[in-house]
Formats: C-alpha cells, structure tokens, sequence
C-alpha cells in the first residue's frame, strides 16, 4: 500500500529534494511551504501553499497523511539567525507546537523533525579544533540564541510526545547542507553556496569576502546524502536525537580554495572580522548515525562542490544574459519573508 507522506518546507532547498526522493521511492506525497520551490516545479503530488503558524491550516496539510517529514521553519545564514532571534524564534515556536499537536491529533504513524546543530552548547565550539558533537553533549544546555533555543525546545516537545502520547518520533539534526537547487544569495545561502557565488563572479585575482578571519572550521553534507539518510532515520528504530552529517572537518579558508580550484580560477581572500562567524569550531560526530543505520553519508566535499558550483554558475550566467536583453523581475513570492521554509 502506497504511503502518504506530508513534507513541510517543500518550498525550500532540503524539503524539496527530499519529496522528489520521496516520489521516486514510490510514496504519494502533499508539499506545504509559504511559497513553491525556486527553481522548478516540486515532484510532490499535491503542493499547497500554507501558513502553518496557523493550526487550522497544520490540520489541513494533515489530512490522509500516515507520514511526516517536518522541515519548515524560518532559518538562513549566519547573518540571518543572528539578526533576527524573535522573528525565528516566534514563528518556529508556533510551527513546530502547531504541528507537532496537530500530527497528535491526526494520528499520523510517524512525524520527523528536523533539528539543528545550533543546539549545542556554545563553549563546546569556541575553538577550531574542538571536539566533534556527539548527540549526548547537547546537555547541559546552552544552545545558539534565538534559533538554537526553540530548536532545543522542540526536541524535547517531540520526546514528550513519545513518551505521553505515544506518538512516534524521529529527530535529525542537521549541521550543514549543500548541493544544487538551494539558496545563493539574499541572505538565506549558507556557506559553500555564498562561496560558490561570490568565486562565480569573480574575475580571477579579484579579491572575496569572508567574514571572520576563515579559520573557523565545519562540516558538510551533500543533499543527496542528507535526503537518503532522512529515509533512512524516519525507517530506523531510533527516536533519540541523531546527527546527519559527514565527519570531515575543514575550514572556511580551505573551502574558498576548493571551490577556487573547481573553478579554474585564482581569487585572493579579504577577511571581513566585524561581520559574524558564528561557532569558532562545529562538526559532527556520526559514531551514533552510524551504529544505529549501518550507513554514512558517501558524498565527499570535493565531489558534492562539483555539481553545487556549476548550478551556481550557470544560474548566474543566466542572470547575467536575462539583463542584458529585457529586464528580468523574479516572481513577487520570492521576495517574501520565508516564515516557513526549509532548514
């Protein structure tokens, strides 16, 4: 019997990749989002555009839905996050706790969510070279401002859920995602896609910005990677928390230099140090994701750039030959706050 599976956030990046990995496994699935995705059309089979800070509107996405992916929330860059702590935390606050309720309600078999990095206690990730985050040091609690705090939250809600009502839960927390199809510009790009534009536009030895002196060290996952190890977490036993992301470390520094060399260019590096960086030192440990799926993310950074930096590319260059003709106007929706969106 085919599942019916409901994917919030579908308009953004992770949401929708993961209902176009959803569709060809075989599920029928509803997308929900403020808006539709970007850059083409979704694979979902029902996409319905909803504001669900607003319970009436979180029951109707659920109707006839056994499944639920929850990706929605209002999230972005680092300037973005630190720049708008009540604005995210209100509207996640009420997406989450309305969904969540609603899925109680409803019955559904199965309700994801997707948690963030941004949970981990902040002195764990002042240095380059701290530790790799295992799930467990999560407590005791001192997660990001704004964003980090209502994620926490939620995980808790969803652990509360389990254990009161029974309701099955899974939580992922994402550290970063990258590939093509997502955000490069406007606030809502992180890393690797702001690098990917800015390498893009350069002319080779101009100088980048980088914000921070670029020492600060991640890690990445791609998006084929993350959408398979979402599957493969909401058909897992486990419903404590569980980080989805690769092992490797790198710095932003090194970032610019891959991306430079994917390019065939050489761009000098100027470092913004007043513009925030955000944790000195964040990667994931995935002994846990491991032991628990018998599987790792296989994508690595040089590979998954490839792709990420020629659809940027090729989105610029198209931007580019659009102005010069007829002016181009994106859609109005796409200029509108994303209060529900993808993480």
């Amino acid at each position: 019997m085919t599942e019916r599976v409901l994917v919030t956030g579908a308009g953004g990046f992770i949401g929708h990749h993961l209902a176009k990995f959803l569709v060809a496994r075989g599920a029928w699935v509803r997308g929900v989002d403020l808006k539709h995705p970007q850059f083409e059309p979704s694979a979902a089979h029902e996409f319905e555009c909803l504001d669900l800070r607003r319970m009436d509107n979180c029951l109707a996405a659920l109707r006839d839905i056994e499944i639920v992916y929850h990706l929605a929330a209002d999230t972005g860059g680092i300037g973005y996050i630190t720049n708008k702590h009540a604005q995210i935390a209100r509207n996640n606050t009420m997406i989450n706790l309305h969904m969540l309720e609603a899925a109680r309600m409803k019955r559904v078999q199965r309700f994801l969510f997707a948690s963030s990095a941004c949970v981990y206690p902040q002195h764990l990730q002042k240095n380059a070279a701290a530790k790799p985050l295992r799930e467990d040091d999560v407590f005791p609690a001192d997660p990001d401002e704004g964003h980090g705090f209502e994620t926490l939250f939620m995980e808790k809600l969803c652990q509360y859920y389990a254990e009161d009502w029974g309701l099955e839960t899974r939580v992922v927390r994402f550290h970063d995602v990258y590939g093509p199809l997502g955000p490069y510009d406007g606030g809502k790009d992180k890393a690797p896609a702001a690098i990917c534009r800015k390498v893009a536009l350069a002319a080779p030895g101009d100088s980048i910005e980088i914000w921070g002196d670029g020492e600060q060290t991640r890690s990445f996952i791609y998006i084929d990677d993350c959408v398979e190890g979402l599957y493969r977490i909401m058909q897992s036993d486990c419903c404590a928390p569980l980080n989805l992301d690769t092992d490797a470390r790198i710095t932003i520094n090194e970032l610019v230099n891959i991306i430079s060399a994917i390019a065939g260019k050489s761009v000098m590096v100027r470092h913004n140090r007043a513009m925030p960086q955000g944790a000195r030192g964040r990667n994931s440990d995935g002994t846990l994701l491991r032991h628990v799926l018998g599987w790792a993310p296989r994508i690595s950074l040089d590979h998954g750039l490839i792709p990420t930096y020629r659809w940027i590319s090729d989105q610029l260059a198209a931007r580019s030959n659009l102005m010069v003709g007829e002016p181009f106007h994106k859609p109005k929706e796409i200029h509108r706050p994303r209060n529900v969106a993808a993480v």
